[in-house]
């Protein structure tokens, strides 16, 4: 039972009540007690960030965490999980930050650089002289059995000769309080944007303890990196490209993609630090160089910031059956013409066998003993070693010594730490199968920081990933905080993956806060002349298809509303037929849902049952989140409330319809994919609840139409954007048309409004021609009216010129032509029938209009995207 306690304060008495609001429950014995020293008292931090906090901050922690988790929501902060098919689930954040003094921190400061010191030494002796090796420092069969030791670095020197830019060290505090290295990352480390997102909100949410208790910035070690990977990217660079781009290189972040369990973090370091966020598909080899395929041709890459692992990063060398990586791209390092950072094979670093070794590498090298101790390690394919492992402990953790090798079938591989220690007398008989891969780890318990939660403070384990950046000095700086996580309920790991949480780091300090520039030198007002923002081939396909999304979406949901209220008039009998057929053409029923066409009631049904994304259909709810998605690829061109608005209409209309019991919980079946006929589901829901969601929908949308004509750069991009909305909007005018022409219900009363309202023009129409019904007004303002921002000819007219622009602006051949509005048919013959009644004219320009868009959409994804027509000749641009 957790048990109230009252807060030792040093502060004024005003605040010495605040512990009357906090119930604290103890971590379990044997951790050592973030929050308490052993008298039960609050330790310095935590009692200044009490104290600064008040009593209303501590009384408004259950808002803090909803604010939190509301922030998350709204700038859709995720984390992949594989085994939740594909599923994001939202960030774990914690409110509470985790707080450590200055002088504790200068000793994990001093420990963490000589680490990442080490490491970098020792990397470049395994693909360099091999001294290690030699003097019996490092063991051979660790090294050479290692799947991260790539034979194809052997010998190269990267780029300015670092082979590490970021080193990640990851410590627990024992029980006795003392800090210990429990795991380096060298390969690709992750948490950098996790660590800069949790410190935005979470900075936000206690603004005035941050500000007051002088929590050190991150800004600067970004900064920091920017600069690291510009210096290594310039040595790659001509003369010439030097001179054209005012010495500064193009340096791309390389991510495996949307898939990726850390994809969110990839999106946002891109972002933050002006990178160009790639993937293995944006980018080719020529001629030992490397390439980013642009809508404009090639453009040279100087340098990748890479978060692909090692094996995957080049199919040529490495795993030939790697579809996320670049070929080539080992050559093109080799030739010294790409810095990457950090530089492929770096994973060999990793392993959790060298804890027992860099004690004596850390002598032989710097003559140093280690800052901070390591783990107790010990490798089983040192024979003595692992009899002193049996002998010594009953239990430990078996960690695999080298992560991603395939295990053979006659035995079993080691459990890791998410499994927790194990009985190592029931293990002796699989370790002795295959040594090698098996290292020995003592157990440590993790200290254990507090977690508010459910009106009480709580205490999980935690673990502390503290980053090293190089300097452009040659040195190492330190990033002033962590990414710091907190083991999920009942376990004693951390892992995200197993329900942990993370949580924000503060570095209090007395000092004033740093100050760093990006820039290498002051830039002149001629570097900017030529100076052009690039874009990707897939970038240009994102904005492509936000742009049809985003039409798409106004269309389908203009529909759904027009259905849904017209349903219960007059003459819903008469326009039931067309308005399935509409609805069947946008997908926003089943092709198959014959009966939604004989019955009102049964249509109804289906429509608002086919609303959600995961309703088997075209959906209302699929187009919105396709629509995020896309949105999300090229998010750094978005302004945070255009971004926030394409999360708020995806996220609240999910909210509407879970709340309607129109969308299927997690697992569930999706609605309509049950036994029972479609015409008796969802008998309960409420029409003008779901209209009024729709309405909601509908102007957030126009939010977003708003947004990207105004809020975005008109340059080759946006045009791309244009025309995907205006290829979207001219298929769906043309089916509009057809449709209603087809059903023969183009001249009555309802089928005209239909169309009136499907094209936004109903008020129009009114003012010039109040209390009148005429088919050749009528068409005159939804095609031939150039006026019209939904006229058929206007918007096909401004289609083809912004095709004709950008493939201007791209260079290359000139497109394949398309018929000039003034080739099209005339009002005059749009407006006649035939012997019976039929607009033969006005549906024959439908269906060739419709035909042409779709042809200029193929056209667009094979020279910009796939560059289909380029594969002779490629413009190369540097």
């Amino acid at each position: 039972m957790p048990f109230q306690s009252t807060l030792p304060f040093d502060a004024a008495a005003d605040v010495a009540d605040i512990g009357a609001r906090l119930y604290d429950v103890p971590p379990r014995a044997g951790h050592w007690n973030e929050l308490r020293d052993a008298a039960g008292a609050l330790r310095a931090p935590w009692r200044r960030f009490f104290a600064q906090l008040g009593e209303d901050g501590v009384a408004g922690l259950e808002h803090a965490a909803a604010t939190v988790a509301r922030q998350i929501r709204d700038n859709d902060i995720t984390y992949n999980v594989y085994a939740d098919n594909g599923e994001a689930r939202p960030w774990a954040l914690d409110p509470l930050p985790f707080i450590l003094d200055e002088n504790e921190w200068s000793a994990i400061e001093h420990g963490v650089a000589q680490r990442a010191r080490l490491l970098e030494a020792l990397v470049a002796d395994v693909y360099g002289g091999q001294s290690l090796l030699a003097q019996g420092l490092l063991p051979p069969a660790l090294v050479f059995g290692h799947p991260g030791y790539l034979r194809a670095m052997k010998g190269c020197v990267p780029p300015g000769g670092r082979y590490l830019q970021i080193v990640a060290v990851d410590l627990a505090r024992g029980p006795q309080g003392a800090w210990t290295v429990v795991g380096h990352r060298t390969q690709a480390p992750s948490g950098l944007g996790y660590a800069l997102e949790n410190r935005l909100i979470v900075a936000n949410l206690f603004a005035e303890p941050f500000r007051s208790l002088g929590v050190q910035r991150l800004a600067p070690s970004y900064s920091q990196l920017i600069a690291t990977l510009a210096q290594a990217a310039r040595e790659t660079m001509t003369e010439e490209e030097r001179r054209a781009r005012a010495g500064s290189p193009h340096i791309a972040l390389l991510s495996p993609g949307p898939f990726s369990e850390t994809y969110f973090e990839h999106a946002f370091l891109a972002r933050y630090l002006g990178l160009t966020l790639v993937e293995g598909t944006d980018l080719t080899v020529r001629g030992d160089k490397l390439y980013l395929k642009t809508l404009v041709g090639l453009e040279r890459v100087h340098g990748l910031l890479r978060r692909l692992d090692d094996s995957f990063c080049d199919p040529v060398e490495l795993r030939a059956d790697s579809t996320i990586g670049v070929p080539g791209l080992l050559q093109v390092l080799r030739a010294g013409n790409v810095a990457v950072s950090n530089a492929p094979g770096a994973s060999i670093a990793e392993s959790p066998a060298l804890h027992g070794f860099l004690p004596g590498i850390a002598a032989a090298l710097f003559g140093e003993r280690l800052a901070l101790p390591s783990v107790s390690s010990w490798w089983c394919g040192e024979a003595a070693v692992c009899e002193e492992a049996f002998a010594g402990l009953e239990e430990g953790w078996l960690v695999p010594t080298w992560t991603g090798l395939p295990y053979a079938a006659s035995y079993e591989m080691p459990p890791g730490l998410a499994a927790g220690p194990q009985r190592l007398a029931d293990w002796r008989a699989r370790v002795q199968a295959a040594p090698d891969a098996f290292t020995i780890q003592a157990p440590l318990p993790h200290s254990c920081m507090p977690r508010y939660e459910d009106g009480a403070l709580t205490h999980r384990p935690c673990v502390l990933r503290v980053y090293a950046i190089a300097t452009v000095s040659g040195g190492w700086h330190v990033l002033p905080g962590a990414f710091t996580r907190t083991a999920g309920e009942d376990h004693s790991s951390v892992s995200m993956q197993a329900g942990g949480s993370s949580v924000d780091t503060w570095i209090l300090s007395s000092r004033p806060a740093t100050t760093f520039s990006l820039l290498p030198s002051p830039m002149k007002p001629g570097d900017f002349a030529h100076r052009r923002r690039t874009v990707s081939s897939r970038a240009a396909e994102n904005l492509f298809w936000a742009g049809r999304y985003c039409e798409r979406a106004e269309n389908s949901v203009r529909l759904a509303r027009l259905i849904l209220g017209s349903l219960d008039d007059h003459d819903s009998e008469i326009m039931l037929a067309t308005l399935a057929e509409l609805a069947a053409r946008f997908e926003l029923i089943p092709a198959d849902a014959a009966a939604a066409r004989g019955s009102r009631h049964v249509f109804e049904r289906v429509l608002a049952a086919s609303l959600h994304e995961h309703s088997g259909t075209a959906s209302v709810g699929r187009i919105i989140a396709s629509q995020a998605r896309a949105c999300g690829e090229i998010r750094a061109r978005l302004s945070n409330d255009h971004w926030r608005t394409i999360l708020a209409a995806r996220n609240d209309f999910r909210d509407a319809l879970q709340r309607q019991s129109l969308a299927p919980s997690m697992g569930a079946a999706p609605p309509g994919r049950d036994d029972a006929p479609r015409g008796e589901r969802h008998e309960s829901y409420d029409r003008v609840a779901l209209m009024r969601a729709l309405e909601t929908l509908a102007m957030q949308l126009s939010a977003v139409s708003g947004a990207q004509g105004d809020r975005m750069v008109r340059d080759e991009a946006w045009r791309l954007l244009f025309a995907g909305r205006h290829i979207e909007r001219v298929i769906g005018m043309t089916t509009f048309l057809r449709v209603v022409a087809d059903a023969g219900v183009l001249a009555t009363p309802a089928g005209f409004d239909l169309l009136l309202q499907l094209f936004d023009s109903t008020l129009t129409y009114r003012s010039l021609y109040p209390g009148r019904l005429e088919v050749p007004a009528l068409i005159d303002l939804v095609v031939v009216d150039p006026t019209n921002p939904r006229g058929l000819y206007g918007v096909y007219d401004r289609l083809t010129a912004k095709l004709d622009e950008i493939a201007r602006a791209a260079g290359g051949p000139a497109r394949e032509p398309m018929p000039a509005v003034s080739s099209l048919p005339s009002l005059e013959r749009l407006c006649a029938t035939d012997a019976a009644g039929r607009y033969v004219t006005l549906v024959a320009l439908c269906d060739e209009l419709a035909a042409y868009v779709a042809v200029a959409s193929d056209e667009v994804s094979a020279r910009y995207f796939i560059h289909a027509d380029r594969a002779r000749g490629s413009r190369v641009s540097s």
